[in-house]
């Protein structure tokens, strides 16, 4: 088991006029390797949750477990918390600080306490799973693309070896290709490394796609948790919390409605091909006996 929330519950301006209940009585479990999508609206609670996930923010009420530890108890360290479980914000490039690459993705390393060269030795390591090689090092963070800036900031988390990799929004801003290459990093990474991966994500596409399991979030609390066939079961209830199913899915049932034989499961464009190309040559099959 890797994260675990009891009656997780955190308000905001406390006893004042601005009093605002973020999250209620969340409970979830994560185990290693689990790919999972976090979705919901703006101002669902799910990235106050995910900073719940590695400390930043303690819960009001609740308790938080990291491999069977809680975070609260007396004595927890925190640092080395932060160092397991990664949390790359939302425009991570705004974060970049260093005046080149392998001194920003070195940052984090040193700051754990390693000499100069183990921590560059991490940060060269790093910078090859997110795909950018020694050409880069010297290069100034400030000089490169959009999606090679993010690259670089997901580096410097992955630079501090953790177990679990949290990202918010890791796509937002970045043109198709430049998000493409970002999510499929970020997959090679939990198949290769078998790394926990919590991805924040408005895209139904994307989550459908990648995650493994989805927990939808609304005003605070968990709705829905399962695999993303399942989740998307429930698109008309998703956009009455101003989500939504992936397009495919909308087709699919549109498709069902037309009186075409196909399965309401399907919930990616790969699916759909599959699907349709079988029913056609189906379809094909009988005109031809």
């Amino acid at each position: 088991m890797s994260i675990k929330a009891v009656d997780l519950n955190c308000i905001y301006g406390g006893g004042t006029a601005f009093e605002h209940h973020a999250l209620f009585d969340v409970n979830l479990e994560i185990q290693n390797g689990e790919f999972i999508g976090l979705i919901g609206h703006t101002g669902s609670g799910k990235s106050t949750l995910i900073q719940h996930f590695n400390g930043l923010i303690k819960a009001n009420a609740g308790e938080l477990y990291y491999n069977g530890e809680n975070i609260y108890s007396d004595g927890y360290d925190m640092r080395k918390l932060r160092s397991q479980v990664g949390l790359v914000f939302q425009y991570p490039e705004h974060q970049l600080f260093e005046v080149d690459v392998l001194t920003d993705v070195s940052f984090g390393p040193k700051n754990q306490g390693l000499g100069k060269e183990e921590a560059e030795e991490r940060a060269k390591k790093a910078l090859e799973l997110v795909g950018l090689d020694s050409s880069y090092y010297k290069q100034s963070p400030f000089e490169l693309s959009g999606g090679q800036k993010r690259r670089v900031a997901i580096a410097g988390v992955l630079a501090m070896e953790p177990e679990v990799l949290i990202l918010d929004e890791p796509t937002a801003g970045l043109d198709p290709r430049g998000r493409d290459e970002i999510l499929e990093q970020i997959n090679r990474l939990h198949k290769e490394r078998n790394m926990t991966i919590i991805l924040v994500s408005h895209s139904m596409e994307d989550v459908a796609r990648y995650a493994g399991r989805l927990i939808v979030m609304n005003h605070g609390q968990k709705v829905y948790d399962g695999a993303p066939k399942e989740v998307f079961r429930h698109y008309k209830e998703l956009e009455t919390m101003g989500l939504a199913a992936p397009q495919i899915t909308y087709l699919v049932h549109d498709l069902r409605e037309a009186g075409a034989d196909i399965d309401d499961n399907i919930t990616t464009v790969d699916e759909a091909r599959e699907a349709i190309l079988a029913l056609w040559q189906k379809l094909k099959g009988r005109q031809q006996g």
